[in-house]
């Protein structure tokens, strides 16, 4: 470990205020064959030639279903307050619908006990993308019988677990799950479609509505849902990019934030997606005041901003058109340092994002939760064994700053989970990107706190004594 004492040290914040980490069930569980789980889009998806860097899966990744109680362990040691977790939909319901598989259950009653002793408060993301493939068959999130599903799961789920998980995310970042899912095709499902994408769209709208009713129904203490909403600029002031990074907030972030949190269709969705939008027979009366019911906490998971150009459509066809082709393009942002990802780190529009959020929306936006904020970086273990992510201490350290500079404008946020307590699955770029502040060796599974984890845990530690002092 580095001397830490050459890193700043973090912002101050409230008491009250929640520090956690989180994780998310296919990234890091693992077991994918075992007691009873069905698969999932996911399953099928990294399964496929050439849907992932390497051919990478999650069928071992971080082997979290029979590691837990060593993580929740290394969860006790950082000190946080809080584990936001996700629940894989096919372990409960191998079918996604029917009878629950009652070892799945099992498995996640075990998860929270432990995180009980351990003084950890669980945060249950109900659904973090691993749609049953059976649903997927029957036409996924482009069909509202998933919705419908999604709520039945829902209640499976609260019924067992209400009464010891005080925080509830119906779905994590629905963005991703629509347009990268069903529209960009470099999720799973991997579908290119246009109406189909924004049907998707709609419905885990619908779907979270429906879980909201099932949550609430169960007693559970607050509800919310995780989005992750982009600071799009201008490339320039011109009238094009200012037009174009208009559909761009419209498609990631209003497409979202406006039923949730106004109860209304976005204004510009007609310029968005044009002939695409006139389609839409999959919307019925009655669904945004479903949609709009009142949360809790609003989730929000924040990486970097974009910078967006007017462009033509790159399918002048729109039977053909995808649903995300919306005349804009991004721009590299200038003369930054860029992450692993190739993403540009720009903390101070983590402030502008937030404060943002709060013009919009007023009294209407809930208190917040940062459920997700973090940095791959090219980090490798030192000659000793130890990893110093120098990149990821700086990364999070500044854009905690930039949060405490939000919350110094008025933004009431709550708590913050870094992403992620483990190195893992990346999606559909496999094991070649690394967020985690604990790294994994995946062929032997060993664990190693990184320079960022001890950072953390005295970033906490810090907080902790201030408010108890």
């Amino acid at each position: 470990m580095s001397d830490l004492t050459e890193f700043p040290e973090g912002p101050v914040f409230p008491e009250g205020f929640v520090f956690g980490a989180a994780t998310a069930s296919y990234q890091i569980e693992g077991a994918a064959y075992d007691d009873g789980r069905g698969p999932s889009i996911w399953d099928t998806y990294s399964h496929t030639p050439g849907r992932t860097a390497g051919g990478d899966t999650g069928d071992v990744a971080c082997d979290h279903y029979h590691r837990y109680r060593e993580d929740i362990g290394l969860l006790r040691g950082l000190g946080v307050d809080s584990y936001r977790f996700s629940i894989a939909w096919p372990r409960i319901q191998p079918t996604g619908q029917g009878p629950a598989n009652q070892k799945g259950l099992d498995f996640y009653s075990r998860l929270v006990d432990e995180l009980l002793e351990a003084g950890i408060e669980p945060a249950a993301t109900l659904y973090h993308w691993d749609l049953p493939q059976a649903l997927e068959d029957r036409g996924g999130w482009r069909v509202r019988e998933t919705a419908e599903r999604f709520a039945e799961y829902t209640a499976v789920v609260a019924e067992l677990l209400a009464d010891r998980v005080p925080r509830w995310i119906t779905l994590n970042e629905p963005w991703c799950s629509a347009f990268l899912g069903y529209s960009v095709g470099r999720h799973a499902p991997g579908a290119q479609e246009g109406t189909g994408a924004l049907a998707a769209a709609h419905h885990l709208l619908v779907g979270h509505g429906l879980a909201v009713k099932a949550l609430r129904a169960a007693g559970v203490r607050e509800v919310g849902i995780t989005l992750n909403p982009d600071f799009n600029v201008p490339a320039t002031d011109s009238a094009g990019d200012r037009a174009a990074a208009l559909r761009a907030d419209t498609q990631h972030n209003l497409v979202w934030t406006d039923p949730i949190l106004a109860g209304r269709y976005p204004e510009a969705e007609q310029d968005t997606w044009g002939e695409l939008i006139t389609r839409q027979d999959f919307r019925r009366e009655g669904d945004l005041e479903l949609i709009a019911q009142p949360l809790d906490f609003l989730g929000v998971n924040y990486y970097r901003p974009t910078l967006v150009a007017d462009a033509p459509y790159r399918e002048a066809d729109p039977a053909v058109r995808v649903a995300t082709d919306n005349r804009y393009a991004e721009r590299p942002w200038p003369d930054v340092r860029r992450n692993a990802m190739g993403w540009p780190v720009v903390p101070e529009t983590f402030t502008r994002l937030l404060t943002g959020l709060k013009d919009r929306y007023g009294d209407a936006l809930p208190p917040i939760h940062i459920t997700e904020n973090g940095t791959a970086e090219h980090d490798e273990p030192a000659s000793d064994g130890a990893v110093h992510d120098t990149d990821r201490v700086t990364y999070l350290h500044d854009h905690l700053t930039a949060l405490r500079a939000a919350m110094d404008a008025g933004v009431d946020v709550r708590g913050y989970y870094v992403w992620s307590l483990l190195d893992n699955f990346e999606w559909a770029l496999g094991y070649a990107k690394r967020f985690g502040i604990i790294r994994v060796d995946y062929d032997t599974q060993e664990r190693t706190p990184k320079d960022s984890y001890h950072w953390y845990r005295r970033l906490i530690a810090a907080h902790r004594d201030r408010n108890q002092g």
